[in-house]
C-alpha cells in the first residue's frame, strides 16, 4: 500500500525547478528551430488534437515525474496508479521490447492524462520530455498504431524513400530528429540535479515513477541516496521491474 509522502522537500523543489527551467529553454529553442524549418519548406504534421503518439511508452527521470505529480489532482494520480499496474503487468509477461511496445499501444492504450473529449493533455505544462520532442515530418497517419506494421511492400518502399528524402528526419523514421536532439539537455539537467540533491539517479516508466513519488518510504530512501532501500520499497509496493525502474 502506498503511504502518502510529505509535500516536496527543498531539495525536491530544487530538482523540479531545474527541470522546469530546462523545459522552458527547450520550448524557446524548439520554437526557433521549427520556425526556420517551416521557412525552409518543411512541415510539422502534428496539430492540436492529434493523439496518435499518446499511446507510446514514455521514459522519464524521477525529477520529471516529481514535477508532473506535483500538478496532478488526486483523481489523476489514481489514474496514473492504475496505469502503472498495467504497464508492469505488460513488462512481466512480454517476451521482448517489441512485444511490450506493441501491446502497450494496442492494449493499454492512451495515457490517462489525455482528454479523449478534446484530444488535449490535461497536464500539458508539465508533460515529460518525450511528449515535448516527438514531432512528425510526414503525415501523422504514420504515427497511428498499426500503420507502419501493416504497410505493403510497395508502401514500405515509398515510406523509406520519403524518410530518406524529407528534411528533418534522420533517414530511419519520420520523426523530426533535430527536435529530439534539442531536448537532450533536459535529461542532462535532470541527471545533474538528481545527483546533486540525492546522490543517485532514478529513471523509468512515466506512470510507474509518477506513482512512486507518492510513497513516503520510497522518496525518503531516494532523498537519503539509498538505492538498495528505494528498490526494496518499490518491490514491496509491486511497482518494480528491472527494465521499468532503474536506480543508481
Amino acid at each position: 500500500m502506498l503511504h502518502p509522502g510529505m509535500p516536496p522537500s527543498s531539495p525536491d523543489q530544487s530538482v523540479m525547478n531545474a527541470v522546469e527551467h530546462a523545459y522552458g529553454r527547450y520550448e524557446q529553442q524548439a520554437e526557433r528551430w521549427t520556425e526556420g524549418y517551416i521557412r525552409r519548406g518543411g512541415t510539422v504534421h502534428c496539430q492540436s488534437g492529434c493523439v496518435h503518439c499518446c499511446n507510446f511508452p514514455v521514459r522519464v527521470s524521477l525529477a520529471e515525474a516529481l514535477l508532473t505529480a506535483s500538478r496532478l489532482s488526486p483523481i489523476q494520480l489514481d489514474a496514473m496508479r492504475e496505469r502503472a499496474a498495467e504497464v508492469l503487468s505488460n513488462a512481466r509477461s512480454a517476451r521482448s521490447w517489441d512485444e511490450f511496445f506493441q501491446r502497450h499501444r494496442r492494449e493499454i492504450g492512451y495515457c490517462p492524462l489525455l482528454s479523449r473529449d478534446t484530444g488535449r493533455c490535461t497536464a500539458y505544462e508539465v508533460r515529460p520530455t518525450r511528449c515535448r520532442d516527438t514531432f512528425s515530418a510526414l503525415s501523422a497517419e504514420y504515427c497511428r498504431v498499426g500503420t507502419l506494421e501493416n504497410l505493403t511492400r510497395t508502401e514500405q518502399a515509398t515510406y523509406q524513400r520519403l524518410v530518406k528524402t524529407t528534411p528533418g528526419t534522420d533517414g530511419l523514421s519520420h520523426y523530426i530528429a533535430p527536435l529530439e536532439d534539442l531536448s537532450e539537455p533536459i535529461w542532462d539537467t535532470a541527471a545533474r540535479a538528481m545527483q546533486q540533491q540525492w546522490g543517485l539517479e532514478v529513471w523509468g516508466d512515466f506512470w510507474v515513477l509518477t506513482t512512486l513519488t507518492q510513497d513516503a518510504g520510497f522518496m525518503d530512501a531516494v532523498r537519503q541516496g539509498q538505492a538498495g532501500r528505494a528498490a526494496k520499497r518499490a518491490k514491496a509496493l509491486k511497482l518494480w521491474h528491472e527494465e521499468i525502474v532503474e536506480i543508481g
